[in-house]
């Protein structure tokens, strides 16, 4: 799979078996200026992560094969991690508990409220980016 990548803009990785969710997503996103590259398994995820360069990775943590976890904590063992921003469609005590020792940066549950999606994004690129494109 080849993406071409601007690295003049932020760019969002969505990794969820869903693809009319992607689609969604990707249409709220686009007219922002920022760059979606869609993937629907944890491994591919993974790949993209390694090959180029992502802002923030958006994950479902029922992924086939590979969840949304588990490629955190995979992701934790390369030295240039993004923000993580879990999706789930249960979200419990346990996955929150394990998320935030994990340094997830948020949680949200399934169906996805694009709100507060949108206002996840906001807050990785204020604290992560501080406020700024990243370059």
């Amino acid at each position: 799979m080849s993406v071409a990548f601007d690295p003049s803009r932020f760019t969002v990785l969505l990794a969820d078996a869903n693809d009319p969710w992607r689609n969604i997503v990707d249409g709220l996103l686009t007219p922002m200026g920022v760059k979606t590259v869609s993937v629907r398994t944890g491994r591919d995820a993974l790949s993209m992560i390694e090959q180029k360069q992502v802002h923030v990775a958006v994950l479902d943590v029922d992924m086939p094969g590979m969840g949304g976890m588990q490629v955190v904590k995979r992701m934790q063992q390369l030295n240039a991690a993004p923000p993580a921003i879990l999706l789930a469609r249960q979200v419990s005590a346990q996955l929150m508990h394990e998320a935030l020792g994990m340094r997830v940066f948020s949680v949200l549950g399934k169906p996805v409220d694009f709100n507060l999606l949108l206002d996840s994004l906001a807050r990785v690129m204020r604290r992560h980016y501080e406020g700024r494109w990243p370059a």
